[in-house]
């Protein structure tokens, strides 16, 4: 007994609470055995909870993808005028977007009655949600005012070149003139969107309103204005080309 006594001694560290000597074995005796396996699993099982918990702080510390911001800037008809907020053309066409498997969120930069310059004046503050690409879509008010094609042309230019050196993407949406100004105010106005969209190189949708305008079907009483049906043609023409220009940043990146 005492030989065995001995050999268990020098096969591991004495217990932290040793037997009174003399003491026989039993239930405890086997209990301190029993003490060593728990203490080693243990301490094994708390590796594999730390190691989760690691984990978890790692994936919490990383940054959410966010969805790519579009900034629609542009008038009455960007803004939803007439419309239920959700019939709006950014929410219609962040919608589309979607549904084509782009993670997007288009935000709404259109304020009603707004002319090229009062978009130039507002750019800074709708650059302040950080788009990534912006949709240019101003000018309607400025032909329906007759106000001069010179300083449309000349805003419209300031808001490319500071969209441009933020390093956002642009897609111009131009707009025609109304006949009744005359021959040569028409074409002075049309004229304005392709050539900034050849100065910016960036992708020109010619004219906002294509398929809708003078439609009685497509817009509002004012017949100005598109109804439901008129935004959803209006997505319709514009969404091949924001997906155009979403895959190409892709592409490029």
């Amino acid at each position: 007994m005492a030989f065995r006594m001995t050999c268990d001694t020098a096969a591991r560290p004495p217990h932290p609470n040793p037997r009174p000597a003399g003491e026989r074995e039993g239930p405890i005796a086997q209990q301190w055995e029993g003490e060593g396996e728990l203490h080693r699993g243990y301490g094994a099982g708390r590796l594999l909870v730390n190691g989760a918990l690691a984990l978890l702080l790692l994936l919490a510390a990383t940054p959410a993808v966010a969805a790519m911001r579009i900034l629609a800037l542009g008038d009455s008809i960007t803004a939803g005028y007439g419309l239920p907020p959700e019939e709006a053309l950014p929410v219609k066409l962040e919608q589309r977007l979607k549904t084509d498997g782009f993670d997007v969120s288009v935000i709404n930069g259109g304020v009603s009655g707004d002319t090229t310059a009062g978009g130039l004046a507002r750019l800074d503050w709708a650059l302040g949600d950080h788009p990534q690409y912006a949709i240019v879509a101003l000018g309607a008010n400025d032909a329906l005012r007759g106000l001069d094609p010179a300083q449309a042309d000349v805003n419209l230019d300031k808001i490319l070149a500071r969209l441009q050196a933020a390093g956002v993407k642009a897609l111009l949406v131009g707009m025609r003139a109304p006949t009744n100004w005359g021959r040569t105010y028409q074409t002075q106005f049309d004229a304005i969107y392709p050539k900034l969209a050849a100065k910016y190189n960036v992708p020109l949708y010619p004219f906002l309103l294509e398929g809708v305008a003078l439609d009685a079907k497509y817009n509002q009483g004012d017949g100005l204005h598109p109804n439901p049906a008129g935004v959803a043609l209006i997505v319709e023409h514009l969404a091949p080309l924001v997906e155009a220009m979403l895959r190409g940043a892709e592409k490029a990146s």
